[in-house]
């Protein structure tokens, strides 16, 4: 059967039904593996509560009942309703002789395959969560008879009309890569530097986001944020050029900024850049939209206080909802939990300007490898286009004067647009330059204006025509000084 005749049973986890393709595939056995602590037991929870009409059976080979249920409801998971059948080492599933009883040979035979039969047959479940089956491997005879029974109860709960999930704890003296032969499908719980992540290796007959995507858990649960995947989602939008609120930026910029493209605004530090921005953000607000504009430098307290002193009324924009400042807290949040963040902004709640405040913060918040963090900035970028939204990118270049830098490295690619700020040393005065230095949608000014921000915010004087050597840092007026 195909992914489009079978039903799917939601894991009860966000997220991770979406990485799978809408839920698991109905009526099939899969192995959930991963190593202590990796949460292969709340998952499961999860998949047992997911559907409240659902008859779930719970079989632990390693906690007890009454412990299941304690830490459970640590995480606000209620699985009182579900049916526990307690294999643990501290139930009546030991012999009299102290010795484990699962697959002993002899009178009692094979206790435990018979045991999750008598369950299914009473309980009739839909549901079935076997925590952990590799723990039955210590207590086979050999090899062949913990196949031959894992095979046995699972292909009769699968034909009872029920789902199963499995877990396994895999070491390197008893991999689990033969456990995988007997399901239908394989998720993996890990670590990785962005932190914990889930991986599905196989789903068979469904098609499935493939890669590691990040997990949280925190006491509300297991949560899974999904690689964003820039193809999945875009829609229409209006691709009218839209005004930046200063005419005379207007002017160097060819008639505005054009929704569903990127700007990169780069300049060294002090020089103006998240002011520039946020100066768009005003103008989107001024035109009924919405912005978001994410700090990754600068405190938002800073910021309001900052944006206040120049005439910008962003305090006034977050009270109307106009503007919303999200402070990211160093190492906090993992890429993909950043891009679920960005989607929720701009798909559930209609942002159509986003603000990146900036890379190089970005690059040191967001957990991660730097290769790993350019992709998922590519991959952030490519959807944020697609669904029309105006998107600045806040860049440091590191030179304040000397030779011109107009993007750090590896970032101009993903630009659209390409704005950059300069600081000049004129006759032992340090002051400001602007420049527009790309612009695929249409044609912009080549010349190069003063910049400034005063008061009422951010000003571009007329051109520089009469000025040489600008983007050295040390421009000449030749008539003048000749």
């Amino acid at each position: 059967m195909t992914d489009s005749v079978v039903g799917r049973a939601s894991t009860g986890v966000p997220g991770l039904d979406d990485v799978l393709g809408g839920g698991l595939p109905e009526n099939r056995a899969y192995m959930l593996r991963g190593g202590p602590g990796s949460g292969k037991t709340i998952l499961g929870e999860h998949f047992l509560t997911a559907n409240e009409d659902d008859v779930s059976l719970f079989v632990s080979l390693e906690e007890s009942a009454a412990n299941l249920r304690a830490n459970a409801e640590s995480v606000g998971i209620d699985i009182s309703d579900v049916h526990v059948l307690d294999y643990s080492p501290d139930a009546d599933a030991f012999a009299e002789d102290g010795t484990y009883d699962v697959f002993a040979p002899g009178d009692r035979g094979q206790s435990l395959s018979e045991g999750i039969k008598d369950a299914v047959d009473e309980h009739e479940p839909d549901r079935v969560f076997v925590d952990p089956l590799t723990r039955l491997r210590q207590f086979a005879p050999d090899d062949s008879r913990f196949y031959e029974e894992v095979g046995s109860f699972t292909s009769y709960v699968r034909n009872r009309g029920a789902t199963m999930l499995f877990t396994t704890q895999p070491t390197t003296a008893n991999p689990d890569e033969d456990l995988e032969f007997l399901s239908d499908g394989s998720i993996e719980l890990g670590e990785a530097p962005k932190g914990r992540t889930v991986t599905v290796g196989k789903l068979r007959g469904s098609s499935f986001q493939s890669g590691a995507h990040t997990v949280r858990i925190t006491d509300e649960g297991f949560h899974v944020y999904p690689k964003l995947v820039p193809t999945v989602q875009t829609r229409t939008f209006d691709d009218a050029m839209q005004s930046t609120g200063v005419e005379s930026f207007d002017e160097m910029l060819g008639g505005g900024i054009t929704p569903g493209t990127v700007t990169v605004v780069s300049g060294s530090s002090g020089v103006g850049k998240s002011t520039t921005a946020t100066q768009l953000a005003v103008a989107a607000a001024d035109r009924g939209e919405r912005a978001v504009s994410y700090l990754f430098e600068e405190g938002t307290d800073t910021f309001v206080h900052r944006s206040g002193s120049v005439g910008m009324p962003v305090e006034r924009l977050r009270e109307d909802g106009a503007l919303k400042l999200r402070e990211v807290e160093a190492l906090t949040v993992s890429p993909d939990e950043f891009a679920a963040e960005v989607r929720a902004e701009v798909e559930e709640r209609d942002a159509s300007v986003v603000v990146l405040d900036g890379i190089s913060g970005y690059r040191m918040s967001i957990r991660g490898q730097e290769d790993d963090l350019v992709r998922e900035l590519h991959a952030l970028c490519r959807y944020l286009r697609g669904m029309g939204v105006t998107t600045l990118l806040l860049d440091d270049v590191p030179q304040v004067t000397g030779d011109f830098e107009p993007t750090s490295e590896r970032i101009s690619y993903l630009a659209d647009n390409i704005v950059f700020l300069r600081y000049l040393e004129y006759r032992g005065e340090i002051r400001k330059a602007a420049g527009v230095l790309k612009k695929r949608s249409s044609d912009f000014e080549r010349t190069l204006r003063e910049f400034a921000i005063d008061e009422e915010g951010v000003q571009f004087g007329d051109p520089l025509t009469d000025l040489r050597g600008i983007l050295t840092g040390t421009p000449e007026w030749p008539e003048k000084d000749g």
